[in-house]
């Protein structure tokens, strides 16, 4: 009796080690999950070709699930693919688009292609307006905000006041999407610092108000989760968002043809509680924690060096 319970004892003690404990098992490392890429094919015109070596501005056709067409300066991490491509060019390319960031590639003229470069299109009245520098009094233009309410940026005198300009359909990461990002980083870094002042307004401007109604910003708004207490996205009459953004140096323009095709640049604009610029970023290369350090050497009235910026748009 005792020989055959031992001999089972055995059996099962074997049975077990060959089947082996599950928890055992050594953990297996985490797989690291790829940053997503996404590529999409175009075809354009080259309207430019600036002396960074590291550009092309491309007006191009309408890109399929991305972007409608407009005239973009696209960033090219191969110089080599620049040689032999003159303005005027018709051109393939592969269009890489990373979460903050994209890039061409595969750049192929296309043969025998008549298309040429069109100058862009007067499509908006205008008036004569002053250049603005710093150090200049930020003139009153009247807006309508997210909530379709009238506002004045005379309104915001007594806050640090940070205002951009983009159109909320704009796709490519380094640009519009870029200003607004860099502004919720900003707006989300003072609200959490307790030693930051609490006097200051973002601003966010549509250059597109036939788009870009109260409705369409108050739903962009949502997107980066907005304080809309700090930060106001205004949309207004062509003739003074043209005027406004033209004595800060932005261009925009528009081809009659497509209504969708923009081609234009960056200007973000810092002024002082009373009233007074203080800072003129040009361009996409300037961070929210500079931004931040100038708000709040704003706030408390201590000066702070211009930005000396290389643009790359």
């Amino acid at each position: 009796m005792i020989n055959r319970l031992l001999t089972n004892i055995l059996a099962l003690s074997a049975l077990l080690a060959t089947v082996g404990c599950p928890h055992s098992k050594e953990p297996q490392p985490k797989t690291k999950t790829a940053k997503t890429i996404r590529t999409f094919q175009a075809r354009g015109i080259i309207q430019e070709i600036p002396k960074t070596g590291t550009q092309l501005r491309i007006a191009h056709e309408p890109i399929p699930n991305y972007m409608p067409a407009m005239t973009m300066p696209f960033s090219v991490k191969d110089r080599t693919e620049l040689a032999n491509l003159q303005v005027g060019d018709a051109v393939s390319f592969a269009l890489h688009v990373a979460e903050t960031k994209s890039w061409i590639a595969q750049i192929q003229t296309i043969p025998n292609n008549p298309q040429r470069v069109q100058p862009p299109s007067a499509f908006r009245p205008a008036r004569e307006v002053q250049p603005l520098q710093i150090g200049d009094a930020l003139p009153n233009y009247p807006f309508v905000n997210q909530e379709n309410q009238t506002v004045q940026l005379r309104d915001f005198k007594g806050n640090v006041l940070i205002l951009t300009f983009i159109f909320t359909r704009c796709p490519i990461p380094e640009f519009c999407p870029r200003m607004s990002q860099h502004f919720k980083t900003a707006c989300e870094s003072l609200q959490n610092d307790p030693q930051a002042p609490t006097n200051f307004r973002f601003l966010t401007i549509s250059f597109d108000p036939a788009f870009d109604t109260p409705k369409i910003l108050k739903t962009y708004a949502q997107t980066f989760s907005a304080n809309l207490k700090k930060w106001s996205f205004l949309t207004g009459k062509i003739t003074d968002i043209d005027a406004l953004t033209e004595q800060f140096g932005l261009h925009f323009t528009r081809s009659q043809q497509l209504i969708n095709s923009w081609d234009h640049n960056l200007r973000t604009v810092l002024v002082d509680p009373q009233g007074t610029i203080r800072q003129i970023y040009i361009g996409n290369i300037w961070t929210p924690e500079t931004l931040v350090a100038d708000i709040k050497a704003a706030a408390q009235n201590t000066k702070t060096k211009p930005q000396k910026t290389t643009p790359l748009l």
